[in-house]
């Protein structure tokens, strides 16, 4: 952890960083996950020459999957077999994260939340409107907290 930062060291510039690449999660069932990132969210599922070559064992092996979101941003899903939830409450937030947000037009939130409710996805809260717009949260198939949120109108 960095207690103090020094004014004197180099710190990286604003928008050198340019967006983000990837993000993560490990699952126990892959098979249901893809279904619930590909299927029921609608995350196009990298296949063939799409996979990235460093990927492609992993992938072939059925030890990865590769989704990517309508921003680019790439959605990895590595098979964990034996994971276990962070607590035997699956409110009880991850440690290191919150939660996975997907950006929705306004006019399609309520579709997404009926889709949502006719796979039978348990709601964690929502939806709920805020002056910055619409939320509803969900688990993924391991019990982390997904949101689909959308801009005030």
């Amino acid at each position: 952890m960095i207690a103090n930062v020094n004014a004197a060291l180099p710190t990286l510039a604003p928008g050198m960083l340019r967006r983000v690449h990837h993000v993560a999660l490990n699952v126990k069932d892959m098979t249901i996950s893809r279904q619930f990132y590909g299927e029921i969210l609608g995350l196009h599922e990298l296949t063939g020459r799409e996979v990235p070559a460093t990927l492609t064992q992993l992938v072939a092996d059925g030890k990865v999957a590769n989704f990517i979101t309508p921003d680019g941003t790439i959605l990895d899903l590595f098979y964990e077999p034996d994971l276990a939830p962070p607590s035997a409450n699956p409110r009880q937030q991850f440690t290191r994260a919150n939660h996975l947000a997907f950006d929705i037009a306004p006019e399609l939130f309520d579709d997404a939340v009926g889709v949502l409710r006719q796979h039978h996805v348990e709601i964690d809260h929502g939806p709920v409107t805020r002056p910055t717009g619409r939320g509803v949260y969900f688990y993924d198939p391991d019990g982390f907290l997904v949101e689909i949120r959308c801009d005030a109108v």
